[in-house]
């Protein structure tokens, strides 16, 4: 178990040290990955239903993506590809999904499954995982839920579950900060969640939440780059996003916020239930009337049977994309999921990791990313031998960049092999 801690520790650091310790930059990098080594994301945040649309999964599809929080792992199993590999440098993100397929498979019905990861903040959570995932779960998941760390205050970690999931990771503690200094201002987050339609989400972002961006404390916070550690941002990212609003972080999150709170209906956006009110609409299941508010496709009850059926298609790796796709055969896959994860590469490891996707592709496979700033980071970094394999698909992937509800993301980019 030391030695797949210590494995995982190594690629985390292969990945985001691009800095000598002993610079400025090399520090801060060093700061991120020894945040980055607890659970960062509670809920992924991606739009899974965006990803679908570019992806056009089939029942012979083959895909590797990362895993982060998994929700979207398990929301691809609705469009049943055939093998789904999910890749992760971040222990605590391998275990999460893991806990997430085993659960599945072993839990009796659909209430257990949302009450464990939809609200997940009942005591009957941890009798649950007793009875069912621990008897199922593998020895080194098993270790991680059971070993107990300072963000779970001493306690084992799987009593997040009781304790509300969403409200921990880098994440869940960076969006309670938000609230934080929001009510110092007197404002409370959570009645966006009241607003009846868009001229009402509008409206309040207009006149509450644009004018805390230009408060002098949430300027100067946002202006370091140890502040945005909590949406699993790390150095080299910040850059890249702080350049589109020419150095001005706060502008940059106020017009990504505006996105989030504006352009979809809180009846159908999740990600803004979860950043302004902390989780998901509340359950009415007591009343009989099912659930109310937006959810991950996972999540929603109409496709519990079909993706527990499919849960032993998906298989968790802890490596790193390009250390998987080294041992994979030729002409072998169809999909590909890099989340933003290119903003923090070198060229040299964009050049390894696309010189895999190009040996592994099938033809017509597709890449999918997301950027910080809104365009393509691949031209001019990329060999031209192997990003002239691929076709960019400008207009749909700006298309899909406006329908993709996260909205934290500058851009969408969809490429497919010749």
């Amino acid at each position: 178990m030391t030695s797949t801690i210590r494995q995982s520790k190594k690629r985390l650091d292969r990945a985001v040290h691009r800095s000598k310790l002993i610079s400025m930059e090399g520090v801060l990098e060093r700061l991120f990955t020894f945040a980055f080594k607890g659970l960062v994301y509670p809920q992924i945040w991606e739009d899974p239903e965006v990803d679908m649309q570019a992806l056009q999964l089939k029942p012979d599809s083959k895909m590797v993506t990362i895993a982060s929080g998994g929700c979207n792992v398990m929301s691809y199993l609705t469009a049943n590809p055939q093998e789904i590999t999910a890749v992760d440098l971040n222990r605590a993100h391998v275990a999460l999904n893991r806990l997430k397929l085993t659960a599945l498979e072993e839990f009796p019905d659909y209430e257990t499954f949302y009450r464990f990861f939809g609200e997940a903040d009942e005591k009957a959570n941890i009798a649950a995982y007793e009875k069912y995932l621990k008897p199922a779960i593998d020895p080194e998941t098993m270790a991680y839920w059971e070993g107990r760390d300072m963000t779970a205050w001493g306690r084992k970690r799987i009593t997040l579950f009781s304790r509300d999931l969403y409200h921990h990771g880098m994440l869940g503690y960076f969006i309670g900060l938000g609230h934080f200094i929001a009510k110092i201002y007197g404002v409370d987050l959570r009645k966006i969640a009241e607003a009846r339609d868009l001229n009402e989400q509008q409206s309040y972002f207009d006149k509450v939440l644009a004018p805390l961006f230009d408060k002098r404390l949430i300027r100067w916070a946002t202006s370091k780059k140890m502040s945005l550690y909590g949406l699993g941002i790390p150095p080299a990212q910040y850059e890249s996003l702080a350049a589109e609003g020419g150095g001005n972080m706060a502008g940059v999150l106020k017009q990504r916020l505006e996105k989030l709170a504006c352009d979809f209906p809180m009846e159908d956006n999740y990600f803004a239930w979860q950043a302004f009110t902390r989780g998901y609409a509340p359950s009415q299941m007591q009343s009989g009337t099912g659930l109310s508010g937006p959810l991950p496709p996972y999540l929603k009850p109409q496709h519990f049977p079909e993706i527990r059926k499919r849960a032993s298609h998906v298989r968790v790796v802890n490596r790193s994309f390009t250390e998987h796709l080294d041992n994979q055969d030729a002409n072998s896959l169809d999909a590909y999921v890099l989340l933003d994860a290119q903003d923090w590469m070198t060229d040299r490891q964009l050049n390894d990791l696309w010189a895999g996707i190009s040996r592994t592709a099938r033809q017509g496979a597709r890449v999918i990313f997301r950027t910080a700033g809104e365009p393509s980071i691949l031209p001019g970094r990329i060999n031209n031998e192997i990003l002239g394999q691929w076709t960019y698909e400008a207009a749909e992937s700006a298309r899909l960049n406006k329908l993709d509800r996260s909205s934290i993301y500058g851009g969408f980019h969809l490429y497919i092999y010749n």
